[in-house]
């Protein structure tokens, strides 16, 4: 028999209110948690693309996406993802909105910032394969980007890649699931971009032109392997779609860097605000969750 503390005695007339009492208290912790979920809220750039997928992910873990449209927005929120899309349309969208200095001092103040697909190739310092008088970008990211590495939306594919630095940090299988649609691919990164994953490159790839750093010649990509997921410092890209599968653990990873970048700092009182006294009706407006490869 194990030892135990004495059992409380509760006089006959009060058990009923000590009962109550002790639901009240598993209410109160309820509450309490569930504030304290409501605490971390993640900006979703949501001109256009796959916001909303992306903010179902978030949902399935328990963290609340705010959609971000307007440049005053960014101050309710401390971390930020720029989802996939059409990124000339995403870039026209930001442009009309005049969106662009406020993300570029977004990303300058060392807030976390994730870009998937169309969203990489607005953080990309340069970008190649552009159309005719090429986007805007929001850069920080000292990377060379081709905007349609992989060809155009027939080329779209799903392959398993290898991510041995997301399993060390999140667990589960040092692989992943990336689908890729009409997806760009890094070309180059600086000396302090940190390389998460890359894949292989088909023969049957069309060789692609990287500008130099003078902007005067291109010489031609011949690697057999290209890069897919990079982080530096505050910065995290992925040419692939994590928010269309049930893997969790790149947007866990990116919240973990949210939670080390607010253990730099404090949360602004904005951001708390703007989350417990929103208007509490995402889930009646838009349904519960999305469909997802598995």
């Amino acid at each position: 028999m194990g030892i135990g503390l004495p059992e409380e005695r509760v006089p006959e007339g009060k058990k009923e209110r000590a009962g109550e009492t002790h639901f009240s208290s598993c209410r109160h912790l309820s509450l309490s948690l569930s504030l304290y979920s409501s605490l971390m809220a993640v900006g979703v750039l949501a001109l256009q693309g796959s916001y909303n997928e992306h903010i179902a992910a978030l949902r399935r873990i328990g963290v609340k996406g705010i959609e971000i449209r307007k440049a005053e927005q960014l101050r309710g929120v401390d971390s930020l993802i720029i989802p996939g899309g059409e990124s000339t349309t995403m870039a026209k969208l930001a442009e009309l909105h005049n969106l662009f200095p406020a993300l570029r001092e977004f990303v300058g103040s060392g807030k976390p910032v994730w870009g998937t697909c169309a969203g990489l190739i607005f953080l990309a310092n340069k970008a190649t394969g552009q159309k005719t008088g090429g986007q805007d970008l929001v850069g920080g990211l000292d990377c060379t980007v081709h905007r349609n590495f992989f060809g155009s939306q027939l080329q779209s594919f799903e392959m398993e890649l290898s991510v041995p630095r997301l399993a060390e940090k999140e667990g589960g299988t040092s692989t992943c699931r990336g689908v890729f649609i009409r997806a760009p691919a890094i070309l180059e990164v600086g000396p302090n971009v940190e390389v998460i994953a890359d894949c292989p490159v088909s023969s049957e790839q069309l060789k692609v032109a990287i500008p130099t750093s003078d902007g005067q010649e291109e010489k031609e990509f011949t690697n057999n392997r290209v890069i897919v997921a990079v982080k530096q410092g505050n910065l995290l890209a992925t040419a692939f779609h994590p928010e269309l599968t049930s893997d969790s653990r790149w947007h866990r990873y990116f919240l973990a860097m949210v939670e080390e970048a607010k253990e730099e700092g404090t949360p602004s009182e904005v951001m708390v605000k703007y989350d417990l006294y929103g208007d509490g009706n995402d889930r009646a407006k838009k349904p519960y969750d999305l469909p997802i490869f598995e």
